[in-house]
C-alpha cells in the first residue's frame, strides 16, 4: 500500500517490516539496519544475491559516529560539500552493523539522502535504514511510489510516497577502505565535482566486480528491462523494416529511421541532470511499448553522461 504518513512508516519499520522510502536518487527498500532478520527480508523480497552489500542511511554524520562509524579526512571534505546528497562513502564498519548488511566485508557503505520527508523519518528512528533500490534485483530502479507498488507492493508492508525522485540515478560511491579514495560506482554526483574537491584523479579500476563486490551497483548486469536493450552502435547493420519493430532512447535528438511514437528523448535541451532524472522512467516506458528490441544512444562521456552510460551498458544485452 502507498502511504504518506511518516509516523505510520516509523511504526512499521520499528516492527521489523519493510517500507519503501523516497530519496533524491531512487526509491529504496528500507529496513532496520541493525536487525539482521529485517535485512534478510530485503534480500529475499528483491531476490538479491547475499554477496551484494547494502547502503545504510541516516540523517547526519553525528548519528553514524554515535554508532561507531567515522569518515576519514578526505571523506569529510566531500560530506561537507555534498551531503545530504547523492554520494555514498565506504568506510570501516562498526560492530553494531550486522555482517549481512556488509556481505561479510569489514567495511560498510553509508550516506545521507537529500529528501526532506526521509530525513525527517530517519531523524525519528533510533537506528539507520539499510535501503537498496526498491525493485527486483537486476531490474530498472524505481523513481516513483507507483513504480514500487507495481513491482513489490504485494511483498512489502508499505511504500512511503515522497513524489518523483529529482536526481533519478543512484548515488555515486567512493571507497575509503584502503586509504586513497577509489570510485566504486558512477552515480548522481558527477565525478568531475568529486575530483575537484579532492584535488586528485580517482582510481576507477573497481567499477565491475561480479564475485565479491564491496558496494552495490558493481555487478555487470543490472537495470535490465524485459525487452532486449542494445547500445545503438551495436545494431548499425539492421534492415530498414526492422526499425518499425524498435523503441529508441536518445539523449536530445530523435532517431531518423524509427517511428516517432516509439522514441523517448531524455532531454530535448541536452541537459545532463534532466536526462539522468528521466533515465529509468524512459527505460520503463520503452519496455512498455513491447517492441522486439530497444536501442539506446550513449551520451557524451562527461558530467552525468558517464553515469547514464554506465547504467545503459549494464542494462544492455551483452
Amino acid at each position: 500500500m502507498i502511504i504518506k504518513d511518516n509516523l505510520l512508516a516509523k511504526q512499521i519499520l520499528e516492527e521489523g517490516k519493510l517500507v519503501a522510502i523516497p530519496t533524491e536518487t531512487v526509491y529504496g527498500l528500507a529496513a532496520n539496519a541493525f536487525d539482521g532478520k529485517a535485512v534478510a527480508a530485503i534480500y529475499q523480497v528483491k531476490n538479491r544475491p547475499q554477496f551484494n552489500p547494502l547502503i545504510i542511511h541516516s540523517n547526519s554524520l553525528k548519528r553514524f559516529e554515535e554508532w561507531g562509524i567515522f569518515l576519514p579526512k578526505e571523506a569529510l571534505l566531500l560530506a561537507e560539500k555534498f551531503s545530504p546528497g547523492p554520494i555514498t562513502f565506504v568506510v570501516k564498519k562498526s560492530s553494531k552493523v550486522p555482517d549481512i548488511v556488509s556481505a561479510g566485508h569489514d567495511t560498510v557503505a553509508i550516506r545521507i539522502p537529500n529528501h526532506a520527508k526521509t530525513l525527517s523519518l530517519l531523524e525519528s528512528l533510533d537506528f539507520p535504514l539499510a535501503a537498496p533500490s526498491a525493485n527486483l534485483s537486476g531490474t530498472v530502479s524505481p523513481t516513483t511510489a507507483e513504480d514500487v507498488e507495481t513491482q513489490l507492493g504485494y511483498a512489502i508492508a508499505a511504500v512511503l510516497d515522497g513524489g518523483n525522485c529529482h536526481v533519478g540515478l543512484e548515488s555515486t560511491i567512493i571507497s575509503f577502505a584502503e586509504g586513497r579514495p577509489k570510485l566504486l560506482r558512477l552515480g548522481g554526483l558527477s565525478l568531475e565535482k568529486i575530483e575537484h574537491v579532492l584535488n586528485q584523479t580517482l582510481d576507477k579500476t573497481m567499477l565491475i566486480n561480479n564475485e565479491n563486490p564491496q558496494a552495490p551497483g558493481m555487478l555487470s548486469r543490472h537495470y535490465a528491462p524485459k525487452t532486449p536493450l542494445y547500445i545503438d552502435a551495436a545494431v548499425n547493420h539492421l534492415k530498414e523494416a526492422q526499425y518499425n519493430e524498435m523503441a529508441f532512447i536518445g539523449f536530445s535528438q530523435k532517431h531518423p529511421k524509427i517511428l516517432g511514437s516509439n522514441q523517448i528523448i531524455l532531454s530535448p535541451k541536452g541537459d545532463y541532470a534532466e536526462a539522468a532524472q528521466n533515465l529509468f522512467a524512459a527505460i520503463r516506458k520503452a519496455d512498455a511499448l513491447q517492441m522486439k528490441l530497444i536501442i539506446a544512444e550513449l551520451l557524451p562521456e562527461e558530467n552525468l553522461g558517464l553515469a547514464i552510460n554506465d547504467r545503459l551498458k549494464r542494462a544492455a544485452v551483452k
